[in-house]
This record gives C-alpha cells, sequence and structure tokens, in this order.
C-alpha cells in the first residue's frame, strides 16, 4: 500500500494486535515490488495485507511469492490489482468493503434527509439574501420534507443493504431494483422489488449504489433519468460513470431535478460545467467512502480476518472468483 497510510490503516491499537498475530517482514510497508528488499519479502511471505496503491498482484508476481497462500485488502475492491491468477492459485482474498460500506451509507442516509428538506438549495438562498425564508421560497420547491417518501435503492450491494438498513429511521417506502436479489431475499430485507424503469419514475429520491461494470455503465441514461417525476432527488456515490452526465445536466440547469453527487463522470467535472454552480447540485470530491479516523475500521477489519485465517477459519468477508463480474 502507498507507505503514508500506514498509520491511519493501522492506528496504535490495530498495529498491535497485528503484531501479535503475524510475524511482519522488513520492510513493513512496500509500495513497489521491484525492490531487492521486497523480492526477499515476497519470497518468504505467507499473506500479503493490501491497501489503497498497491501494485499489481499478477501472474508475474505470484510466481516470485511461492508460499502466499492468503491476500487480505484493507480497502474496498480488489479489482484495481489483483489479478485472476490469484484463484488460479487457490489463493484465498478477503476485502474490507464491508468496512468502507459504512460512512458511504452514512454520507448516503444524509444526503437523502438534507436533500428531501431542500437544503442545498435554501441555504444558498439563505446565503444570498442573509434574511428569513419566506412562504414563497418554500413553494417553489417541488415536495419538501421526508415524511411519507419513497426511495429507491438501485443495486443491494454492500453499501446499497447498509443503506436500507440506515433507512429504517424514516418513514418511508424503500425500492429495490437489484436482478441478483429475489421476492424472498427483498422481503427479508423490507423492501419492495422492482423493475428499474418503475424505481425511477415511482421514487421521490433515487440513490445508487450498484458497481461499476461494462453491464452497469450508463444504467441511469436519458431515457431513465426522463422517467423521473418533477422533484425527484438523485444521490450518487457509486461511481460516475452509472449516470448520463449530460442528459441529466439538462434536467438539473431546468430546475426538473435535484442531485448529490459524490462522484461524477468526468471526475473531476471541468471547471466550466454547470453543474458546478447550480443550487439545487451538492458536489462533494469522491468523500463518501473511509476517510480520516474511518480508515481505521478497515484495518480492523483486515487484522480481524487475519486472525482467522492465522486460527484455520475461513474468512468472514471473502472475495470470490465467481463474484468478481458483478461487485465492485
Amino acid at each position: 500500500m502507498s507507505p503514508g497510510l500506514l498509520d491511519d490503516v493501522f492506528p496504535p491499537p490495530v498495529r498491535a494486535r497485528l503484531e501479535e498475530i503475524a510475524e511482519l517482514h522488513n520492510p513493513t510497508v512496500i509500495s513497489e515490488f521491484d525492490s531487492p528488499q521486497a523480492a526477499a519479502a515476497l519470497a518468504g511471505a505467507e499473506v500479503l495485507l493490501t491497501g489503497w496503491g498497491c501494485p499489481p498482484v499478477d501472474a508475474a508476481l505470484l510466481a516470485r511469492a511461492p508460499r502466499l497462500r492468503a491476500v487480505i485488502h484493507a480497502a474496498g475492491t480488489v479489482k484495481t490489482f489483483l489479478s485472476p491468477d490469484a484463484f488460479d492459485r487457490d489463493i484465498v482474498v478477503s476485502s474490507a468493503a464491508v468496512a468502507n460500506a459504512v460512512p458511504v451509507a452514512e454520507y448516503t442516509l444524509a444526503a437523502i434527509i438534507m436533500g428531501a428538506k431542500r437544503v442545498f438549495p435554501l441555504a444558498e438562498l439563505f446565503r444570498t439574501r442573509r434574511t428569513h425564508r419566506t412562504g414563497a421560497d418554500l413553494d417553489r420547491q417541488h415536495w419538501l420534507g421526508t415524511h411519507g417518501l419513497t426511495i429507491g435503492v438501485i443495486g443491494a450491494s454492500r453499501i446499497g443493504r447498509r443503506v436500507i438498513e440506515l433507512l429504517k429511521v424514516l418513514d418511508a417506502e424503500v425500492l429495490l431494483y437489484d436482478p441478483y436479489v429475489g421476492a424472498a431475499e427483498a422481503e427479508l430485507l423490507g423492501v419492495t422489488p422492482a423493475d428499474l424503469d418503475t424505481l425511477v419514475a415511482t421514487s421521490d429520491v433515487v440513490t445508487v449504489h450498484a458497481p461499476d461494470t461494462p453491464e452497469t455503465q450508463g444504467l441511469i441514461d436519458a431515457r431513465r433519468i426522463g422517467l423521473m417525476r418533477p422533484g425527484t432527488l438523485l444521490v450518487n456515490t457509486a461511481r460516475g460513470p452509472l449516470v448520463d452526465t449530460e442528459a441529466l445536466t439538462a434536467h438539473l440547469v431546468s430546475g426538473r431535478l435535484d442531485a448529490v453527487l459524490d462522484v461524477t463522470f468526468p471526475e473531476p467535472l471541468p471547471p466550466d460545467h454547470p453543474l458546478w454552480d447550480l443550487p439545487n447540485v451538492f458536489i462533494t470530491p469522491h468523500l463518501a467512502g473511509a476517510q480520516g479516523n474511518e480508515i481505521g475500521r478497515l484495518g480492523a477489519l483486515a487484522v480481524d480476518e487475519l486472525a482467522r485465517y492465522a486460527g484455520g477459519s475461513p474468512f468472514a468477508h471473502p472475495v470470490r472468483r465467481a463474484d468478481l463480474g458483478r461487485i465492485a
């Protein structure tokens, strides 16, 4: 991983537990695999404990790590660095994606509540006028508040499922679109399954939690954006390519829709893009995932997984080859 992440991912209590479980090679942190020190560590390593900034773990690298039996990723997706060759070697893989889901789901809940209250356009109006709002200001909103909302969740991913759980604090009906979730599982989740067209056409809030795959890119296209009712709030904390940015822009510029976007396509948007200046659009710099003191949660989960491995137990959060095509 990137060396600067070490203390954030493994704060002192987590680092102490790591050192109780495992013998750490020196150098403790490797950001490249080409140095003699890295080669020596790889030759004897049984477990790679990885994080953001890990170089590619491909067939050539695996050939230099004959004792490797496990990769434990103290971050989200492994698809950015881990070759499927690892699964050919029967190397077991784990990810802390479920820990990274916690802050993303919290951000999403906050975005839904703030967006439903039309906080962003009304706060901007308040900032520019510096006088109290009027009834006319509220009348201009399509609707206002969280009571009785219909919230459409796209994707029962780790994040999507945690969002569904958090939404139970609201008086809301939750619709779910996920082609891998059947009626029985939807009932257990406490949601109503819906096809995607129905979901976008009937939800007050549409929140996106699907992975970025060839099948999902452009999932929220011009036609589906057009199906959304006036006043619909779109929240995207997944990946920018899932939404047709230019089609969405036209509806946001007109004021027909609102959006909270932690991701865009491209990312970031060009400096002169109209979305930067719209009061009904709130853009953040891809920060919904683990930041600051939240990063330690990833390391703690990774060390938990290492303890399971050392004790001969299966991972609690495995990454399986069969799931690579449908996970982030």
